[in-house]
């Protein structure tokens, strides 16, 4: 099931024909792993990336995605790209946190007021910065961000406050920092794999989800658990990453075109995301059934205070984070 359109599904199916071809002598098909199905804009932006790099290359470099968790989880992709394994992936900055916790600042809840917010957090030098660390620390190559949109949360119980999400199983990304403030909410932070996560709301594995307006939409996870608490309680960034193995051996014009393009693709991503996301919740609280609300900071206050208490000591580059927040407001 596809509801998910983005303006470059065009280049997208290009990308197929390519792929069908056969490759020039000497051509090089790199590998590009994501958790994301085949119709989320990640996905779509990845496959645009490759088209593009097809025909600036001549047919002399290449990609293939591999969508939908196809080549493992995000840990296991993350460890494919430290020893070249794989080339390239469209991975959540929350697999990087784990290794780095500085990028646990991004989730720090309400940093941002909305998904163009973020969109501008994202963008700054601070957040770029992070990216320098990469190759010493992880073993890859940080090339720019996206992101998803803003955190929701979908619940098959009803929740008109903080304290209905007291003793729920909530699926999360699995990474610290999104564990760290359910757990602060007193709920049970159930980490899962995305392509789990229908099933198991429709056969009560879990009670609630930490989830986007686009996967929220597109897969239609409100069949199951009807009450849709707009918060926008986090950001969600993507990180587009390059194996520093294979970096290493690639020469520097090649570097310098794998770069352009995939700043470029991720730039459309993220600002896809910023037209897109409030169109997205507004189509989900028009579905029948649906019990909407919103909430802001003030729903979570203890949580959040909980959160802060655990990670400004653990991402001291929080408070720089802060500070281009406020200042971009």
């Amino acid at each position: 099931m596809d509801h998910v359109t983005h303006p470059i599904r065009t280049a997208a199916l290009a990308l197929g024909a390519l792929l069908i071809a056969p490759l020039a002598a000497g051509a090089q098909e790199f590998r590009l792993g994501l958790i994301t199905p085949p119709g989320h804009v990640w996905s779509q932006s990845a496959a645009a990336f490759g088209a593009e790099l097809a025909e600036r290359s001549d047919g002399r470099m290449s990609v293939q995605t591999f969508p939908g968790s196809q080549l493992g989880n995000e840990a296991q992709m993350l460890q494919q790209l430290q020893t070249g394994a794989l080339d390239m992936s469209f991975m959540t900055v929350a697999e990087i946190s784990n290794r780095v916790p500085d990028f646990g600042a991004f989730y720090a809840p309400f940093l941002a007021d909305d998904i163009a917010h973020a969109a501008r957090i994202i963008r700054s030098d601070v957040a770029q910065g992070l990216l320098e660390r990469l190759p010493e620390e992880v073993g890859v190559v940080g090339l720019g961000y996206a992101s998803a949109g803003m955190r929701q949360i979908v619940s098959r119980p009803a929740v008109t406050g903080a304290g209905d999400l007291n003793g729920l199983k909530i699926r999360i990304t699995p990474f610290e920092p999104i564990r760290d403030f359910f757990n602060a909410l007193g709920a049970a932070a159930t980490p899962m794999p995305l392509p789990a996560v229908y099933d198991a709301l429709a056969n009560g594995q879990v009670d609630a989800i930490d989830m986007d307006a686009e996967l929220i939409w597109a897969m239609r996870y409100f069949e199951q658990a009807p009450t849709v608490v707009e918060s926008n309680h986090m950001l969600f960034p993507m990180v587009g990453l390059v194996s520093g193995r294979v970096w290493a051996g690639l020469p520097a014009d090649d570097r310098a075109l794998i770069t352009e393009l995939m700043q470029k693709h991720l730039d459309i991503a993220l600002d896809t995301y910023v037209e897109k996301d409030p169109e997205w919740m507004a189509l989900v609280e028009a579905e029948p059934g649906v019990i909407f609300s919103r909430v802001d900071r003030d729903f979570f206050a203890e949580a959040v205070a909980a959160w802060e208490a655990i990670w400004t000591e653990r991402a001291p580059i929080l408070a720089e984070l802060r500070a281009v927040a406020d200042a971009t407001r």
